[in-house]
This record gives structure tokens, sequence and C-alpha cells, in this order.
């Protein structure tokens, strides 16, 4: 696998009338490790190494001019962009009653600079990132450093396998820890939310129907089913009908937020 991306690498850096062998052994080295591990990390294959390079170092990097790539801020801009509308995206189906202002608010509390800090400190970005050992000791530098190095990526993520890549990385690093830290102050209330989707959308109101019941008379177990205009939306099970009505209500709510 090591040679393989090795090789890919040697092209595209042919491609750019840039020589691999004139880098320094150490850093060839330190790029392929870098690449093989990010590709673990965001669980598929690299296309184009050259976007995840460029968007993992900085502008303090000793050997920076040897990359003949610039900087990350083309990326940083368009990752910052993508970032957005995912939350964006996000936030407008979670909440169909809240009106603009709000939502514009909570995705502020999500996309700000210390929050895609936190989240580069969650995988650790830093570990991944061509930069001058110096600045790694300058906690706020570093917090802006690795904010903007999380934007490039999610850029690179962008170009180099598309939107719904890009998507899964968001709510995976981004958004669900948001919402487990309430960040995103989720009403627990699924049925609730299920209802006002409806609404909001001018479907019939969901309807929530037994399809199983079983277990001693103190211990019982209820599946639910919960359907929109004759259309199964979910299905969900509970000690009560209520829970179970919930669960149901929320796997319908996921249906609905994954398209």
């Amino acid at each position: 696998m090591k040679s393989k991306l090795f090789s890919l690498l040697k092209n595209v850096f042919t491609s750019r009338k840039i020589k691999l062998s004139e880098y320094p052994e150490s850093f060839s080295s330190s790029m392929l490790e870098s690449l093989l591990h990010l590709e673990k990390l965001l669980g598929y294959k690299i296309k184009n190494p050259t976007y995840y390079i460029k968007a993992l170092t900085h502008r303090s990097f000793n050997d920076f001019s040897l990359l003949n790539l610039r900087s990350n801020e083309r990326l940083e801009y368009l990752g910052d962009s993508v970032l957005n509308l995912i939350v964006a995206e996000y936030l407008f189906k979670i909440f169909p009653d809240k009106e603009e202002g709000f939502l514009t608010k909570t995705r502020a509390k999500i996309v700000n600079r210390s929050a895609l800090a936190a989240a580069a400190e969650r995988i650790n970005l830093v570990g991944y990132m061509f930069i001058n050992s110096s600045l790694l000791s300058a906690s706020n530098g570093i917090t802006t450093i690795t904010a903007d190095a999380m934007e490039a990526l999610i850029g690179a993520i962008y170009i180099d396998s598309g939107i719904s890549k890009a998507r899964k990385f968001i709510d995976e690093v981004i958004i669900k820890p948001s919402v487990e830290d309430n960040i995103i102050m989720i009403d627990r209330n699924y049925k609730s939310q299920l209802l006002e989707f409806s609404q909001a959308n001018k479907l019939e109101n969901p309807y929530y129907k037994i399809i199983n019941e079983e277990g001693p008379s103190h211990a019982k177990v209820f599946t639910v089913e919960v359907f929109i205009d004759n259309e199964s939306y979910g299905v969900g099970t509970g000690k009560n009908k209520k829970e179970a009505e919930q669960n149901a209500a929320n796997e319908a709510l996921k249906k609905i937020l994954n398209g």
C-alpha cells in the first residue's frame, strides 16, 4: 500500500514538474506516513494526495518552498464554504420551526474558531500537519493554525472525493460532538419534531402503529412503526408504547436528515 501511494505521489508531482527525489528522504517518508494515517482516519482512498499535502502544510514549514504549492488558504476558503453549507443544511432540517436568526447563531457556535480547533484536537490533526515545531508550543497560535487547517482539510476532502464524503466527515467530527456537548440544544421530543416537520412540509400528520408486542406483562417490549402519507418512515422499540413511538419518530427524523 505504501509503495502504491508513493507511486501516486510521484506521478502527481511529476505532472506538476516537481521531482520527489529532490525532497529530503525524511520529508518524503513523513509525507507518505501522514497520508497513510490520514486515509485510515477518513476511511476512504485518497485520489489526489496533493490536495491533502497542501491543506496540511503550514507556511512556517521549513521545506515549504520546495512544495511549490503556495499556501492552504485557497482550500481553507473552499472548506469554510462547504462547512457552512453542511451545517446550515443540518440545522435547517433539524429545526424546521426556527427562524433565520436562531439558525445563524447556532451555526456560528458550531463553526467558530474554538469549535474547529477542538475538533482538530479530537482527531489529532496537528499530528498530520507539516509545520514548524516551534509553533506547537504557542497555544493561542496553534488554535488558529489547526482551525484553519481543519477548514482546508474539508476543502481537500470536498474537491478530492465530493460532497457526500465531506458531509460524513463534518457530521462525525464536528456536528455529532457539538450535539453531545450541548452546543446544539436538540429537542429530545422526537414525536413533536416529526409533527413539526410534517406540518411545515404540508404532509399528513404522522400516525403510529404497534406492529409487535412481546415478553411477560412486567417486561414487555413494544415495536411501533410510524407512517406519514401511508409511507413507513421508521420503526422503534421500547418498554412502553410512548418510548417505542419516540424511538420510531427518531428513526424517521434520521431518515429525513439523510435524504
